[in-house]
């Protein structure tokens, strides 16, 4: 089953809106948020092969539209994140 790419657009801090690929989307019952994480369209890999992935937290409007997105603000809420993003890297390799 093809996954439909998703993409966001964010502002920069240079106020240039820039296309981004939602990877994942996850909620946390312990802080209460929606989580995005995202990588720039079109983004430039590495040396390693790895594009610099964004993430973001969100609270979803009533309608279902994407909501506003949030920094993510605590290195609570960071170290979930690398969870997150290790057991996602986990599962790409096992794929493969």
């Amino acid at each position: 089953m093809e996954q439909e790419q998703r993409h966001i657009t964010i502002i920069d801090e240079s106020g240039n809106e820039q296309l981004c690929e939602v990877l994942h989307t996850f909620d946390s019952e312990e802080f209460g948020k929606s989580y995005v994480l995202y990588a720039l369209v079109g983004a430039e890999e590495d040396e390693d092969g790895q594009v610099e992935i964004f993430a973001s937290s969100f609270t979803p409007s009533e309608n279902g539209e994407d909501g506003e997105l949030e920094p993510i603000e605590t290195e609570a809420e960071w170290d979930l994140i690398e969870d997150v993003l290790n057991a996602l890297e986990d599962e790409l390799d096992g794929e493969e």
